[in-house]
């Protein structure tokens, strides 16, 4: 096969391989699989790129080492199962891509269903698998608006491929039909039925039967489940967090987990929780123990036995009201028993400007874990509900050795610096544009969340970024994410990529910011004003 036409450094311990076509994808994305150099902890395939992400500098060097010294005309991939997928094709686009593409809507049900398809990639929803045609290809137009709910089991098309969209969810491409195949179970030991490789063979039904899996036997909690916190008062937003389930983003799944790591792991030393919790392992990263992500505070629980308590973040009060009535202040960052029935608040000291703070308690929480996994994700649904008053979080019994106090980093200056690689799509831009990057400051606007940190120059007297004269009006096919990658979408206006960001995305990456400050990037309230400073990669 052709070597890859260029590998891009993405961030500081990511590569991506940008290929001519399709097949070479599939190639590289099966050798990347077969001799997998220690320390990969995803491999995110798209429509021209395979982007690496790993745990170190090292193995990225690794990685760039097996795609250079790859021997041309590697082999196709072996074929993996063919899925056989009973469809009805009633959906509601099925007449207007026939007039689309000049068929009969008889003539395009023989054209999808007459084919074979090859599960190329994932992407966008967890079970998501891009379809590519291996018999005749017809490039078929998303609808102009998406749909804001397209319902599970869809079949459907866009652009080269087709898909079956796993759960409801949003989504522009166009509708064929239907199917009843459950193509995503998180439960299961495969949660995805299709993977990259495996192939899908439509079948065109009348009608389709549906049957429901039988309700799983009720299970008594163990005796230890009453021991937790009990909700009160959710506050703001309050999730629940480790540090998130690497490895699946090939199958549409990010990692999610704290949006500041370092700090959820000094609330679970504070408290001698393990780092390495039996049952939370997971390829790519330390495992941790479940605590409580809160934003702006609010938060209000009641311990239901003692536990060891402690509340990682910057300006935050504490109040403990006891069984008596009684009132004391604990210390932030430092560890302290919650007596049971004791009620703690969590509250913000006045003109603090962190907007996160981290729970962790002695044991760590214990509700059932998602993909190895306890983390809320935003974006993908997966993992517990986000926190609601009378919600009640179990705790595990443990035998850790308490910790000392950590002091948190310093609060946020009037202007936080956020340092970043530039690329792998910075020459899209202007080199004025990428000027006014590092020289102008920024807003970051209310419209932020756990997918990503939106930027604005409105209220800075900044500008907005513009591309060069040739990408003006071109769309870069879909590639893979990393967090921190700087997105610039066509107004203008950077969005910083969070732990619950997708999988892959349309609109070009100017830079990626470091790992070690993302945290600080997480904590920013919205009007916080933020600088960038270029750094070089290695």
């Amino acid at each position: 096969m052709e070597r890859p036409l260029r590998l891009l450094n993405v961030g500081e311990t990511a590569v991506l391989a940008e290929l001519g076509s399709l097949g070479q994808v599939v190639a590289v994305q099966a050798l990347l699989r077969r001799q997998t150099p220690p320390g990969v902890i995803d491999i995110v395939a798209a429509a021209q790129t395979v982007l690496v992400t790993c745990d170190s500098p090292a193995s990225v060097q690794a990685i760039r080492t097996l795609l250079v010294n790859a021997p041309p005309g590697l082999p196709e991939p072996p074929p993996g199962i063919v899925h056989t997928i009973k469809t009805q094709y009633d959906g509601a686009d099925l007449a207007h891509v026939a007039g689309l593409t000049g068929l009969s809507a008889e003539a395009l049900v023989a054209w999808h269903s007459g084919q074979q398809w090859l599960a190329a990639f994932g992407g966008f929803a967890p079970g998501f698998m891009y379809l590519s045609p291996t018999v005749k290809l017809l490039n078929v137009p998303r609808r102009p608006s998406p749909r804001t709910l397209v319902p599970a089991g869809s079949v459907a098309v866009g652009g080269e491929f087709s898909a079956v969209y796993p759960g409801p969810s949003p989504g522009g491409w166009q509708l064929l039909g239907h199917c009843a195949e459950i193509l995503w179970n998180a439960t299961a030991g495969t949660p995805a039925l299709l993977q990259p490789g495996d192939a899908v063979q439509f079948v065109p039904v009348r009608e389709l039967v549906t049957v429901s899996p039988a309700p799983a036997p009720a299970q008594e909690p163990p005796a230890c489940a009453m021991a937790g916190l009990k909700v009160l008062t959710p506050g703001a937003f309050t999730t629940v967090q480790d540090l998130g389930r690497p490895g699946f983003a090939h199958l549409g799944v990010t990692a999610s987990g704290a949006l500041d790591r370092a700090a959820l792991r000094r609330a679970n030393r504070m408290v001698g929780n393990s780092s390495t919790t039996p049952g939370d392992t997971h390829p790519g990263t330390v495992p941790g123990a479940a605590g409580l992500e809160m934003v702006m505070a609010g938060l209000a629980v009641q311990a239901v036995g003692s536990q060891i308590v402690a509340v990682a973040g910057t300006g935050i009060l504490l109040r403990v009201a006891a069984t008596d009535g009684a009132l004391h202040t604990p210390p932030a960052n430092a560890p302290f028993v919650l007596l049971d029935g004791e009620i703690l608040s969590v509250g913000l000291c006045p003109g603090t400007a962190e907007l996160r703070s981290y729970l962790a308690v002695r044991g760590g929480f214990t509700m059932p874990a998602v993909l190895g996994s306890r983390a809320t994700d935003m974006l993908s649904g997966l993992g517990p509900d986000v926190i609601a008053a009378g919600t009640f979080l179990p705790v595990a019994p443990t035998t850790g050795v308490v910790g000392f106090p950590e002091a948190a980093p310093p609060s946020p200056q009037d202007i936080t610096e956020l340092r970043f690689i530039l690329g792998p799509r910075h020459t899209w831009f202007t080199p004025a544009s990428l000027a006014a990057f590092e020289n102008q400051p920024w807003q970051v606007s209310a419209a932020s969340n756990r997918i990503g940190l939106r930027l604005d120059s409105h209220g800075t007297g900044g500008t907005v970024l513009e591309r060069t004269l040739g990408a003006a009006s071109a769309e870069l096919p879909s590639e893979g994410m990393v967090d921190g990658a700087i997105q610039v979408p066509p107004s203008g206006l950077p969005l910083i990529f969070l732990a619950d960001h997708p999988v892959t995305g349309g609109y070009p990456v100017l830079g990626v910011v470091l790992h070690e400050d993302l945290g600080r990037a997480a904590g920013l309230a919205p009007g916080a004003t933020v600088r960038f400073r270029r750094v070089e990669h290695g």
